[in-house]
């Protein structure tokens, strides 16, 4: 693979592009290979393809360096969800956002109602009980912005606030991506991808990853995911690996032109008749207004919609529409006619006019 000090001088734009490469010798293909085997010969470093495989360490390096960490591919976004949660001591308690990815949040439910965990919910708007939610802790689970309500927490003074009790930090860092923030270097223990969402961006993989620091403490952790991995069967698939390695190549081209079009959007929809708030923290391609007349207006408007696909997902080159709350796994508090809009990399007088004409109608 790539000499991994090659990054050490390179900007994020030129790591994506060149980092998780085959060694520059004589008739060697540009790109990463796509290892099917799974089985390999005696006494190398792997033996068996649940353990290892070419396609994995192509992109766990260019995903790692961009985090300034070291990665691991799982399967899903949901198997490093569960990875991560099992660091976390039988009983003990994490603290997590009030408003998180919903599969995050079902997951504590479950294993809260199995006596596995405990929870405690942190409201971003209340940093006063930081202190106390923290104390006795096992994990401390941040988003930020969170999903769907888009709200932005201080990552490096939670980070530090755990650090002090002894509480392991995790981030999820799926909707800034690494071209915005790196949570390692605000103080995180370790950080989350669903790698199906911006790092692949072409709404074709499941897959996710997490990110440990290049320090002995995040080595030990990592030692203890891999593991998980190898005995769990949480294994990403080789061609969908390789092809998230390959959208990765253009994730800075794709979040610039989302971005600067979320912005534009988010600005066009403040004093939209048919829009009550618009919630966007100022970066990033997501975008959630609460529609004027709840539930059946919100459907309403998603459903009218014919360039912006009423879809369930995110961070593809395509624009996305959905109303949250019609997840029951959804908290109540996010409000009924919200809809979260992921802003693809289409012509933005395009999506303007899609999005303005569903809202009249």
């Amino acid at each position: 693979m790539t000499d991994a000090h090659l990054a050490d001088d390179l900007s994020p734009a030129t790591r994506l592009v060149a980092l998780g490469r085959q060694d520059r010798l004589p008739g060697a293909g540009v790109n990463a290979p796509l290892e099917f085997s799974s089985t390999y010969i005696a006494d190398g470093p792997v033996n068996y393809a649940r353990a290892g495989n070419p396609t994995w360490s192509a992109f766990e390096e260019a995903l790692g360096s961009l985090e300034g960490g070291e990665a691991l591919v799982f399967a899903s976004g949901m198997g490093a969800v569960a990875a991560a949660l099992s660091l976390v001591p039988h009983g003990g308690t994490v603290v997590v956002p009030a408003h998180a990815y919903n599969g995050t949040t079902a997951l504590l439910d479950r294993l809260e109602e199995q006596g596995a965990v405990r929870v405690r919910r942190l409201d971003a708007g209340d940093t006063a009980t930081v202190p106390d939610l923290l104390e006795g802790a096992a994990m401390l689970w941040v988003e930020s912005p969170t999903n769907p309500m888009l709200e932005v927490f201080d990552v490096p003074g939670l980070c530090a606030a755990a650090r002090e009790r002894g509480v392991l930090s995790v981030c999820d860092n799926t909707f800034a991506t690494p071209l915005v923030q790196q949570p390692l270097t605000l103080g995180a223990d370790l950080v989350l991808h669903s790698v199906t969402k911006y790092l692949a961006g072409h709404s074709d993989v499941i897959l996710g990853a997490l990110v440990t620091p290049a320090t002995d403490h995040g080595r030990g952790l990592r030692d203890r995911l891999a593991t998980h991995r190898l005995l769990h069967g949480a294994i990403a698939g080789p061609m969908e690996t390789w092809l998230a390695l390959r959208g990765l190549r253009t994730l800075h081209l794709r979040v610039e032109r989302a971005t600067a079009t979320a912005a534009d959007l988010a600005s066009r929809l403040e004093g939209h008749p048919a829009v009550e708030r618009v919630r966007y923290p100022g970066f990033g391609a997501i975008v959630a207004i609460d529609v004027d007349g709840g539930a059946e207006a919100a459907e309403r408007v998603a459903a009218a919609c014919r360039l912006w696909t009423h879809s369930t997902s995110l961070g593809g080159v395509e624009s996305q529409v959905e109303r949250r709350r019609r997840h029951p796994a959804e908290p109540a508090t996010v409000p009924q006619g919200l809809l979260r809009l992921s802003v693809g990399i289409e012509d933005v007088e395009d999506l303007w006019r899609d999005l303005d004409r569903a809202l009249r109608a």
